[in-house]
């Protein structure tokens, strides 16, 4: 079944429904590729060229269908996890916040000596999107959820950070300066871009809580 949604602007909107697959929507555009999105909603995009044939653009979801159903899959589970738990209250809040305080600035003081920087205040956040970030003054912010994180990934987001007091950039030489002091700085940057997304959803199954 197929049904025209109306249209947005330069770029025209169809709804596909594809049985024993899933809904998508199909954006129009000038552009000369097919490419799929998931939102964070759970919404199937396809961006398709504005003349691009259904039947192709079919064919295309039909390669992705096994990629699109895990992502939607990890992405229900994920909700209900979020759902299942109750909302923090402020004072476990700000005792993670102080556990995590703790941590970083021990952290910070270690890391510091080794790689032979300075550093000004630091400050513990809740962001969602991101993880630590350092100012051109040399201040510091973590995120305190990363204390439910493995220790080596608590290392790696500091020296990260700490790394910025002599590049201020993601270059090759930023990088390298990482490595000097984490070897295996790689597997913690990968395990964060993998598993980043459970630090919000653990958190009161953690053992903080009985802390």
């Amino acid at each position: 079944m197929f049904s025209d949604t109306g249209s947005s602007g330069p770029q025209s909107r169809n709804t596909m429904v594809m049985k024993d697959m899933f809904d998508y929507e199909i954006i129009y555009s000038s552009r000369k590729t097919l490419a799929l999105q998931i939102t964070a909603e759970g919404r199937v995009i396809v961006r398709a060229p504005v003349e691009c044939p259904r039947s192709v653009i079919k064919s295309f979801v039909q390669q992705k269908e096994r990629w699109v159903k895990t992502h939607l899959a990890r992405l229900q589970e994920r909700t209900e996890n979020t759902s299942a738990n109750p909302p923090i209250s402020e004072k476990n809040r700000a005792r993670y916040i102080s556990i995590a305080r703790d941590i970083f600035t021990r952290k910070t003081e270690y890391y510091a000596r080794i790689m032979g920087v300075s550093y000004g205040r630091i400050a513990i956040r809740e962001q969602k999107t991101r993880w630590g970030s350092c100012s051109s003054k040399g201040n510091l912010n973590f995120n305190w959820r990363l204390i439910l994180a493995p220790e080596q990934v608590l290392d790696y987001v500091v020296v990260h950070e700490l790394a910025h007091r002599r590049e201020m950039n993601h270059s090759k030489a930023f990088y390298a300066i990482i490595e000097n002091v984490l070897p295996d700085y790689r597997k913690a940057r990968r395990w964060l871009k993998e598993n980043g997304h459970t630090l919000w959803e653990q958190l009161n199954y953690s053992s903080l809580n009985n802390a």
